[in-house]
């Protein structure tokens, strides 16, 4: 799988997306439609951390998909 799979079937990761990350709101994952860069800032807003922090959670999801 890659990140444009993950981006052409955004409605279906949707979920996982919020179980992983709980304090994404709905409005947030339309807003990141499948964007990875748009992830990583979302989740740097919602849970205080820095960027690379984000690009190390979102791999350690990616990879365990």
């Amino acid at each position: 799988m890659n990140w444009d799979q993950i981006a052409g079937n955004w409605k279906q990761f949707k979920g996982r997306i919020k179980e992983q990350w709980g304090k994404l709101t709905d409005d947030d994952l339309d807003r990141i439609d499948g964007q990875r860069d748009q992830l990583e800032g979302v989740l740097q807003e919602r849970y205080g951390i820095a960027r690379e922090e984000a690009k190390r959670q979102i791999d350690n999801w990616f990879n365990r998909g």
